[in-house]
């Protein structure tokens, strides 16, 4: 029976990927939504005082005075209704986006929304000022013949749809952008100390002591090959200090890293380790975070059958599913134990996963039938679509 263990967004650091609106998402909490609700009401009130001012001091300009209120009551009930709707128009414009490649499966909906949300309004300003008038003392509220109403203030909400639309999209691009700046940041963060912690892990005396006994052994009766373990061992550290911003490199690249370590492994065991590589030529051209596949086969080694008895078998293998990577490493050892521990290489691996991929990626590790395995899977990303982003 198999026992698994799974890092969620919540356990590796949640990192917000794609925009979120307070306003339309329930997740960010009743406070930040009706914090929104309220900017929006101020917004418009303010709107509807000034505009029914306007009108007001321009009717007595023109010798025709009219009362104040009746001019405040019709521009504010009519900015109040716009508010209201403005959450409708705001989740249709973020749902379905215009801003953004493929915006003609998008306009559909908008062609939709648009008349629906301009006939509400004429409803909304019509029931609202047919209440206020009465309840103000101001007699019947004269509305005119209400259908050719819908058709009068159409062009007006037409106008008023578009750029209310226009300035939540520039408000999400803004907010966008500074979510970029943030992750990136974050991702920064992330490969240093990622790069710190295998440093960390590869100088770890058990290793070098035991990377330096091998070459030693091998001096005298072979110096040939000690002389390629030394070799290895300065590759290997070289690569572990290599400068240099990329967060990703091709799996092809990765597993050369790789292979240094798998060649001081081999020597330390000889034959009784038994280590295969099986990657597609598809899956070598994916990028995957530098530094990823190392610490997972130290992990393999160290708690694995070799470490016990001098013998066993460790398998790497990487797979292309339907545009998602698959790597799997897997040992014959018993494993880590029920729970694995946050210090581990694994739970610093699924922190890096979560800050370059968010849910779109995935980390198991668990027992399985004669061993114990780890199992990632990522979007396969190339360099094209890297460049892209």
């Amino acid at each position: 029976m198999r026992r698994s263990s799974r890092w969620s967004s919540r356990r590796a650091g949640r990192v917000g990927v794609d925009y979120t609106d307070p306003m339309v998402d329930s997740e960010a909490g009743p406070g930040a939504f009706w914090r929104g609700v309220a900017s929006v009401f101020v917004v418009c009130t303010a709107l509807g005082v000034l505009m029914g001012l306007h009108f007001a001091f321009d009717a007595t300009a023109h010798g025709r005075p009219a009362p104040v209120a009746r001019r405040l009551i019709e521009e504010t009930t009519g900015f109040w209704a716009a508010g209201l709707l403005f959450f409708p128009l705001r989740w249709v414009a973020l749902r379905w986006r215009l801003d953004r490649p493929g915006w003609a499966r998008s306009l559909p909906a908008h062609l939709l929304a648009l008349p629906a949300i301009a006939s509400t309004h004429t409803l909304l300003m019509w029931g609202s000022r047919s209440l206020a008038y009465p309840a103000l003392g101001l007699g019947r509220y004269d509305y005119g013949s209400v259908p050719w109403r819908f058709l009068m203030e159409l062009p007006t909400q037409a106008l008023g749809y578009a750029v209310t639309t226009g300035g939540v999209y520039l408000f999400a691009r803004a907010r966008e952008a500074r979510e970029r700046e943030l992750r990136a940041a974050q991702l920064a963060a992330g490969l240093k100390q990622a790069r710190l912690e295998n440093l960390e892990l590869r100088l770890r005396p058990h290793f070098l002591f035991n990377a330096l006994n091998t070459i030693a052994a091998t001096m005298y009766d072979d110096p040939h090959a000690a002389d390629e373990q030394i070799g290895r061992l300065s590759e290997l550290l070289r690569a572990s200090l290599r400068p240099g911003g990329e967060h990703e490199v091709p799996l092809g690249d990765e597993l050369e890293i790789l292979e240094h370590y798998l060649a001081l492994v081999r020597a330390r065991f000889s034959d009784d380790l038994a280590i295969t590589v099986d990657a597609s030529t598809e899956a070598r051209g994916v990028k995957v975070p530098q530094l990823l596949l190392q610490p997972l086969v130290e992990n393999a080694v160290r708690h694995g059958r070799a470490s016990r008895d001098g013998r066993g078998a460790i398998s790497i293998r990487a797979r292309l599913d339907d545009g998602i990577l698959e790597l799997v490493v897997a040992d014959d050892g018993p494993g880590l134990g029920e729970e694995l521990a946050p210090g581990l290489g694994l739970s610093l691996t699924a922190e890096r996963l979560e800050l370059l991929y968010g849910a779109r990626a995935e980390l198991r590790a668990g027992r399985r039938d004669g061993g114990f395995e780890v199992v990632i899977r990522l979007p396969a990303r190339r360099e094209s679509e890297l460049a892209e982003e």
